[in-house]
């Protein structure tokens, strides 16, 4: 039996699944599984091993698992795709199927285990966040930024006026390009390369972001947090964050942003579990 890990992946659809599968599938090797991620490009591959799995193999689309999967595997999909009638097959051919919910409403069809944000007894907790965010941490006093891993319709250009005056560090993005960065050395204090995240995160003091992955993690490792949303979380991660005292602002508003700074708070990450208990479940559900 083999563990298969398929994370949706890709210059338009950002890595932060894939920082959702590493701590998963070490856990789960340290166990003594034997296990293989699945991404979308080869570029996702190498940024994988960034944060621990060596090897991945890339296929095209959530309807290709079964082309890599064997009758008898697992299989755990992290991904938003339509799987136009697949699932049905996975479920019937794997011996079991993990399926990450893409909404509040969004629940088991054909018998599959959900990761879900509001895990109960019957579900795994899709808040997965790195062992490494949960240690102690010397913190920095430095503002860091980290939108996405991509920004292609250069969003951070275009509010540059947001950015001004405030000292903030720029952690890349991994399909960032050359002639971009040249652009936003001049709105930034600093820019860090991509490699830097996990240090950075950790070494913090104050992390503003625009990805729900990057807010949960600098959370854990005990930063403020400032969360732009830029409308593409749901209502479910909005209600989380606010939970986890978390500060957003809408969009790139520098009124809301200093505003927030006079209020911003270490946020309460004790709802979040270690990946020991949820890799102990997903263990269970085998």
């Amino acid at each position: 039996m083999k563990l298969y890990y398929y994370a949706y992946t890709g210059h338009k659809n950002g890595l932060d699944r894939i920082k959702r599968a590493a701590p998963i599938l070490k856990k789960l090797k340290a166990e003594g599984f034997n296990t293989m991620l699945l991404v979308n490009d080869f570029r996702a591959g190498l940024v994988a091993r960034e944060f621990g799995i060596p090897e991945s193999v890339t296929i095209d689309t959530i309807q290709d698992i079964d082309a890599i999967a064997q009758i008898g595997d697992v299989v755990i999909i992290d991904s938003p795709e339509d799987d136009h009638g697949r699932l049905v097959k996975y479920c019937s051919d794997f011996k079991k199927v993990f399926r990450f919910a893409q909404n509040k409403g969004d629940t088991s069809v054909h018998g599959e285990i959900m990761f879900q944000i509001d895990a109960d007894e019957n579900s795994i907790s899709s808040l997965i966040v790195d062992d490494i965010y949960f240690e102690k941490h010397e913190k920095i006093e430095r503002t860091l930024f980290f939108f996405s891993d991509s920004d292609a319709d250069k969003v951070l250009l275009n509010n540059a006026d947001f950015f001004k005056d405030t000292d903030m560090e720029l952690v890349l993005g991994h399909y960032f390009y050359v002639k971009y960065e040249d652009a936003l050395s001049k709105i930034f204090k600093q820019l860090h390369e991509p490699e830097e995240y996990i240090d950075l995160i950790c070494s913090s003091s104050r992390v503003v972001t625009a990805s729900f992955q990057t807010a949960l993690e600098a959370g854990v490792s005990g930063a403020e947090v400032i969360f732009i949303e830029l409308g593409q979380i749901s209502e479910e991660e909005r209600k989380l964050l606010e939970l986890l005292k978390v500060i957003l602002i809408i969009n790139f508003k520098k009124d809301k942003y200093k505003q927030a700074l006079l209020k911003s708070v270490l946020p309460l990450c004790n709802l979040i579990e270690k990946n020991d208990q949820i890799v102990k479940k997903i263990i269970n559900s085998l």
